[in-house]
């Protein structure tokens, strides 16, 4: 494992980076540094299994093809650790492999080759996140139940049960889902939720929240969000029997 330290006078964050090429390993933890951030480096999936147990770090960046244990299975296993924001890397611009990885517990995905600015714009994005998500959380501790019937949201416990059975949601899911039902019915612009549920302020992620819709609409049913083409997305209750 190779490791670098950040800046002392930046916030501390610390990277796990997960990549078996080399050159690209240390372009991308030489760019982290260059943030300020520490990057620490995992070459295959048990190692990063293992790196992320005893680091427990900010961020994770994951590629998908590795040795020993692929990217899905290192994140499933890190994420079911302890919750951490985990961007994922894939050579192959197939939908189906990216929907596969954020059904796995990553949060967004970019497809090689890719640029070192928009990378760490992603990571920072991530960042944001998590600590938005973190006041969403604090305010949500006395929201009431969105109860559908069937399907019930509870944003204080971030839980979501179909016909009284918990569906797991990875954080990103669950917010993106709870931004759509706080207002059934109303169609939200792809550009409106990257910028509640990521952070962005552009339209750089538009395919990421695709993506994430297709992953509710695979543990929640094709209807519980309706597409509307060229602007964005609507939470669909479900109908009662």
């Amino acid at each position: 494992m190779l490791n670098t330290t950040a800046h002392q006078n930046m916030t501390p964050r610390t990277v796990l980076v997960v990549e078996d090429e080399p050159t690209l390993a240390t372009a991308i933890a030489q760019r982290i540094t260059a943030e300020g951030w520490t990057a620490r480096v995992a070459g295959d999936g048990a190692s990063a299994v293992q790196a992320a147990s005893q680091l427990r770090p900010d961020l994770v960046i994951m590629d998908i093809m590795l040795p020993v244990m692929d990217g899905l299975e290192a994140t499933k296993r890190i994420v079911a650790d302890r919750p951490v924001p985990v961007l994922i890397l894939t050579a192959r611009d197939d939908e189906a492999d990216k929907v596969i990885g954020l059904g796995a517990g990553a949060d967004d995905y970019m497809t090689k080759p890719f640029s070192m600015r928009e990378l760490i714009a992603r990571c920072k994005a991530l960042l944001r996140r998590v600590e938005r998500a973190k006041v969403i959380a604090k305010n949500s501790e006395n929201e009431k139940l969105l109860d559908f019937g069937s399907l019930v949201i509870d944003p204080a416990q971030r839980i979501v049960t179909v016909d009284g059975e918990q569906v797991h949601l990875t954080p990103t899911e669950f917010d993106l889902l709870a931004t759509l039902a706080r207002k059934p019915k109303s169609v939200l612009t792809r550009e409106k939720l990257l910028e509640e549920v990521w952070d962005w302020v552009d339209a750089s992620g538009t395919r990421t929240v695709d993506s994430h819709v297709k992953a509710l609409r695979h543990k929640l049913g094709a209807d519980t969000i309706r597409t509307v083409h060229g602007v964005g997305y609507a939470f669909e209750p479900p109908v009662a029997d």
